[in-house]
């Protein structure tokens, strides 16, 4: 990388020291390189500085690079050179700051899959920075949108200039040196992840400055990073910053895309989060919220969609893949007019194609070397690991993840499914990886609405899940558990509504899940009834702390910890509004204070013991020299589960956990020891007893947690002897130190 001063000293035909952009008309192009592909400033032959273009083209006939000054106007310059499929060029004078697209020619004919239309100024897949926004008018289609005859509309090209009306893609400056940034580097085991909007999460915070609220910056704050500090999370999950479109049919009905899964720039954060402008000063506005969230000892996850892109099927926009080419990006169907859509939304990337694949592999390890991100949450990850039509774990797209020498070391989390046939795959995707596990949502919803049949499945999904991740070397936080995630009602709004509210959204209440396994304590909505609001609250507590004392990675949604709703809505994506946004006032009162508060206990808690951060899955069998298992379930009479009793219905379950001799060494080769626990959950509507386990279990027991207590700031410390009857108020959770 050349530093700043160095951009400065090089020379530069025809213009002054430190212009950002070339001015008046473009000098010839140079030969330039095919590697690396995209835009890149640097010092050219003779000392002269100017920016190398690469682009990948696979078929077409010819590429021109379009170069465009402040005003609009449009200078273009044919990349003659060609090596290995890629069209490449050095443009002397061309600094960052600079605005750019291509226009791909080659053949038009639908029917073969060949999308060519140079009238199209299309995005650089490789652009770091992107100025402008997409506002989808006709002229930003291939075809002619308003043909006629609707059927035949995607074979008829539409000869209009889209240049006027797309974003284009910026130069950037590597200007940025990691040398003093200091990763995390939190062991899988010991992690907590929090899913949040860089946008939502500040947007409505009093303590950031209102210019910065929405953005990068704004996360950065020491006011929004103090929330993540005084909960004790370890890493947050960024719904999508890769830069995006809003579909159209959200604008034409006025709303906009807020969660941000419809990507087109895999390179470059998305623009309307930035303060520091688009003209690339969003890069390294992000580089430096990631140091700031470093230096609290805080991750960085990126929630990523290779799976697809914001172009949809044949009568979506041509943006950039669609007309570089067609038939090598995205996967058609045998009819080559039509796309092969695995995801749900229009189209699917042809991941198994080499340049595919490298597109997506260069993302990832420039977000890593070169941004600074700790890992990756991959949307509808299935959909990756398909070859030419199955999902196949021994796919290239995994191949390649497994050894290369950047991404096989950070954090890989897949959304273990997608909408094809054969999509759902959740446990079985190969070590290094960790998946978004369903199973444990259903189960946990259920247990707690009283709707489970039996309480097996509970059983495996509160130790780790073994039966689905005891394999191939797989650990117990191969399952990120979690109960509520961004798709879906809020953790509140589980427990106030049963059925969806999307009105809003402008769909008829058709979209979202009716699979939503909810309970409203017996209103639906919000309520004036004390009762039920106090059910609710002990239900949310009951559900956060069945969550975070389970073995595997937790995950929480930004805002389930102080009460946030969206209404009833499940599928808030297109809500970039209050509804989408955290209420901050919410820590002002009372009931969901207390829930925070909670929460940070609970977090603290786990972060304390060791025993609830198991490296390695239980085996139920004795591993202390005293005979006892590492883990035990019981009945509410004080005996040990049977198999009988897992196939019964049951309200009441005790679990404990030992912490005698727990699997594995620390730093220094010694034995891991920690306290033993017995947690007992009661689903049922009635207070309960419960006959504690006596000796060799335990001597007695301290009372460290009770859900059934509004005000959770101090602990209830309450002491039990072992073989006594513990009374279980309705509807909670009680977890004891045990005492030997």
């Amino acid at each position: 990388m050349s530093s700043a001063a160095e951009q400065e000293a090089v020379r530069e035909p025809g213009a002054a020291a430190g212009s950002r952009a070339v001015r008046g008309r473009p000098a010839a192009v140079w030969p330039g390189s095919p590697t690396p592909l995209g835009a890149r400033f640097r010092v050219g032959p003779d000392g002269v500085g100017g920016t190398n273009f690469a682009l990948w083209a696979g078929g077409s006939d010819s590429v021109e690079l379009c170069l465009f000054d402040a005003d609009g106007t449009e200078h273009r310059l044919a990349l003659t050179e060609l090596t290995h499929e890629i069209r490449h060029g050095f443009v002397p004078g061309v600094r960052p700051g600079q605005r750019y697209g291509y226009r791909v020619h080659g053949r038009w004919d639908p029917w073969t899959g060949a999308r060519w239309n140079p009238a199209k100024l299309l995005l650089d897949p490789y652009a770091r920075a992107v100025d402008g926004t997409f506002t989808l008018p006709p002229e930003v289609y291939g075809h002619v949108r308003d043909w006629p005859q609707q059927q035949v509309a995607d074979t008829v090209r539409d000869e209009r200039d889209s240049a006027p009306y797309v974003p284009k893609g910026v130069v950037v400056h590597d200007d940025d040196d990691w040398a003093e940034d200091h990763r995390p580097k939190t062991p899988w085991a010991d992690s907590v992840i929090y899913e949040l909007h860089v946008r939502g999460f500040t947007q409505r915070h009093p303590g950031v400055p209102e210019e910065l609220r929405g953005t990068y910056a704004g996360l950065a704050h020491p006011a929004a990073v103090g929330h993540l500090l005084r909960l004790g999370v370890t890493a947050v999950e960024l719904l999508p910053v890769h830069q995006f479109a809003h579909e159209d049919h959200l604008l034409r009905r006025g709303l906009r895309n807020y969660w941000g899964y419809n990507s087109i720039g895999y390179f470059a954060p998305h623009a309307d989060y930035s303060a520091s402008g688009t003209a690339g000063g969003q890069v390294g506005e992000f580089k430096r919220m990631v140091r700031a969230l470093h230096d609290a000892g805080i991750e960085v996850i990126l929630d990523v969609v290779y799976n697809h892109t914001a172009e949809a099927g044949e009568l979506g926009p041509m943006l950039s893949l669609r007309g570089i080419d067609n038939r090598g990006y995205y996967r058609l169907q045998s009819d080559a007019r039509r796309y092969a859509d695995y995801t749900g939304c229009g189209n699917t990337l042809h991941v198994v194609q080499p340049h595919v694949l490298r597109l997506i592999t260069d993302s990832l390890r420039y977000w890593v070397t070169e941004m600074g991100v700790d890992g990756f949450r991959f949307d509808l990850a299935a959909a990756l690991a398909r070859s030419m039509h199955d999902v196949d774990m021994l796919s290239p797209f995994l191949a390649v993840i497994a050894q290369d020498p950047v991404l096989r070391r950070v954090k890989l989390i897949a959304e273990p499914w997608d909408v094809g046939s054969g999509g759902y795959q959740v446990g079985a995707f190969p070590p290094l990886w960790t998946e978004w596990n369903d199973r444990y949502r259903d189960a946990v919803r259920d247990f707690w609405r009283g709707a489970l049949p039996d309480v097996r499945d509970l059983g495996y999904r509160l130790t780790g899940s073994s039966d689905l991740y005891a394999w191939g070397g797989r650990r117990p936080y191969a399952s990120v558990n979690f109960v509520t995630a961004h798709d879906g009602f809020t953790l509140r709004d589980l427990v106030s509504y049963e059925q969806k509210h999307n009105e809003a959204n402008g769909e008829g209440n058709r979209d979202g899940t009716n699979d939503n396994r909810a309970w409203n304590c017996g209103a639906e909505g919000e309520s004036e009834d004390p009762a039920v609001n106090a059910l609710r609250r002990r239900q949310l507590r009951n559900l956060l702390t069945t969550l975070l004392l389970s073995t595997g990675v937790p995950m929480l949604v930004a805002g389930d910890e102080m009460g946030r709703t969206q209404g009833g809505n499940n599928n808030a994506y297109c809500q970039d509004n209050e509804t989408g946004w955290l209420d901050w006032s919410l820590l002002e009162q009372p009931g969901w204070r207390e829930l925070t508060e909670l929460t940070a206990r609970l977090l603290r808690l786990r972060r304390t013991h060791p025993v609830l951060r198991r490296r390695a899955f239980f085996s139920g069998l004795p591993q202390a020299a005293d005979g006892l298992r590492d883990l035990a379930w019981f009945t509410p009479r004080g005996t040990e589960m049977t198999e009988g009793d897992w196939y019964a219905p049951a309200a009441t379950v005790g679990l404990f956990l030992s912490g005698r001799d727990i699997p594995g060494r620390d730093a220094r080769g010694e034995q891991i020891t920690d306290d033993s626990f017995l947690a007992i959950l009661h689903a049922g509507h009635r207070p309960a007893g419960f006959r504690l386990p006596g000796p060799p279990w335990a001597q007695g027991y301290e009372l460290v947690l009770d859900t059934s207590r509004e005000d959770q700031t101090a602990a209830p410390g309450t002491v039990h002897p072992g073989d006594g009857t513990l009374p279980v108020p309705a509807r909670s959770v009680l977890l004891l130190r045990v005492e030997e």
